[in-house]
Order: structure tokens, then C-alpha cells, then sequence
């Protein structure tokens, strides 16, 4: 499958611009390249709470925005989105669109979705599952600008998890079956991310903004849960995706701002 091979090149790409470090030869490059993850929810403040204790549905992530339920089990997720284009500079970036349990609060995310990097100044884009902390299988069909996605994971009974990813632009679909018994199912999460390496989330590709419709949780509108509205930022304050208000309880978009 040539997708992973490319997304492993601009990811190694990236590191040894960071490290100073010389770039290997193509063939042992593409053995040895690190791999991306979409990786649990990393918190830079916690949830906030307004006069007398009101709970206040937001916080603030170095590597997700979007929405998070929490507070009770959750064994399904879905929703659809539209795959955003991404603009494109001669700086290497990622970013990713999925659905998934867990991750908020917890060491496992079971999720799918898809993904636009910047490589060389051109867009380049994928679909993918993962099972946290294994590393994300990629899917090998196409997948462009514009196409609509419908996504969705549930925890069937037993740890035994069915996660779906349909493209319905491009005329595919996948049902995958895995097995995770440790899994927490203590939330429920529709996400935009900047990926990560083990050195940390990665530049956040320009997507320019993606809607999210369909946006469920135990087959109720996510906002049935007070989910926590999340904005991403960097260390330092700067703003990099933030995320709007539901709209009817399950849509809502997630903006970009900054890499």
C-alpha cells in the first residue's frame, strides 16, 4: 500500500528537520520510519466550572478539538463529516477527523477516521483505524477533498469492538472487528487532531474547517451528555482549532487557526 509508506517518508521527514539530523537512504527509511498515532487527549487545563460550581463544558488540549462525553459507560459513537481540503505550505503537517471511545482520561482509544498531511507543499490523504495504544492500520482506497465520510465504534459486549468507516463519495466501506478487554468505556469523542509522534503532537495541517453532522453517543445527540467543548492550543496559549456551539445537539464544526 503506498499511502503509510508516504505518510511514514513526510513523518521522518519532519523529525530529522527538527533533530538536525541527516535523512537515511529510501529503502532503509522506509523500514525504519516512526509511525503517527492518534493518541488519548492531552489536557493543558482542566474542566472549568462557573458561578457556584456550575459545570462549564469546556477545556483546552494540545492535540484534540472537538467534543468528549464522559460520566458514564459509553459503547457507541458515530457521526459524518465532509474530508476538508488542506492548504498546503512548504512546512510539513498532519491532521486527522475521527470518531472513537475512550481517550478522554484514560491510556486506550478505540477510533477511525480519516486524514489530510501536507508533505512537500501537496496535500495528501488517507483513512485509518486504530486501537490505541497499537499502532493506526491504514485503509489503501482513495480518498479526496470534499468526499463524506460516516464513521462509528461500538463496544459489542466482552471488549469485542465493530468499528465502521464508509466513504460514501468514493463508494467504499469497512467493518472492522478487534478486541480490546481493557478498555475503560468512559468516553465518547468526535475529534479533529494535530497527530503525534512520541516526541509529541505534530504540526496541525490547515484543513480550514470540517463539519461534523450525526454526532451520536450511545445512539443519543451527543449533547444529550454535556460534552466537554474542547479547543486545541499550544503550550504557550496560541489558539490552533477551536470548536463551535452543537447546533441541534449533534452538529457543530471545528475551525483551524493556527499550525
Amino acid at each position: 500500500m503506498p499511502a503509510p509508506r508516504r505518510r511514514a517518508l513526510a513523518v521522518s521527514a519532519a523529525l530529522a528537520a527538527v533533530l538536525g539530523t541527516s535523512l537515511p537512504t529510501l529503502p532503509a527509511l522506509a523500514a525504519s520510519a516512526p509511525e503517527l498515532v492518534n493518541a488519548p487527549m492531552v489536557a493543558t487545563s482542566p474542566h472549568l466550572t462557573g458561578p457556584h460550581g456550575t459545570p462549564i463544558t469546556q477545556g483546552t488540549s494540545t492535540n484534540w478539538s472537538g467534543y468528549a462525553a464522559t460520566g458514564q459507560k459509553f459503547t457507541n459513537v458515530s457521526a459524518s463529516w465532509v474530508e476538508p481540503a488542506g492548504l498546503c505550505t512548504d512546512t510539513d503537517t498532519w491532521s486527522s477527523f475521527w470518531v472513537g471511545l475512550d481517550g478522554d482520561g484514560s491510556d486506550s482509544v478505540e477510533q477511525t477516521g480519516s486524514e489530510v498531511d501536507c508533505s512537500g507543499g501537496e496535500p495528501q490523504y488517507y483513512s485509518w483505524y486504530e486501537m490505541y495504544p497499537a499502532y493506526p492500520v491504514m485503509f489503501s482506497n482513495d480518498v479526496a477533498p470534499g468526499d463524506h465520510f460516516t464513521a462509528s465504534v461500538t463496544e459489542d459486549t466482552g471488549g469485542a469492538f465493530t468499528l465502521k468507516l464508509s466513504d460514501t463519495t468514493q463508494g467504499w466501506s469497512h467493518t472492522i472487528h478487534k478486541t480490546l478487554k481493557s478498555a475503560a468505556l468512559a468516553s465518547a469523542e468526535i475529534i479533529a487532531e494535530a497527530p503525534s509522534t512520541a516526541q509529541g503532537p505534530l504540526p496541525l495541517a490547515d484543513f480550514d474547517k470540517v463539519d461534523f453532522t450525526g454526532a451520536t453517543a450511545n445512539g443519543k445527540p451527543i449533547g444529550t451528555f454535556s460534552p466537554e467543548n474542547i479547543t486545541m492550543a499550544a503550550r504557550n496559549g496560541t489558539v490552533l482549532a477551536s470548536t463551535s456551539p452543537l447546533t441541534g445537539g449533534d452538529a457543530f464544526s471545528v475551525t483551524w487557526h493556527h499550525s
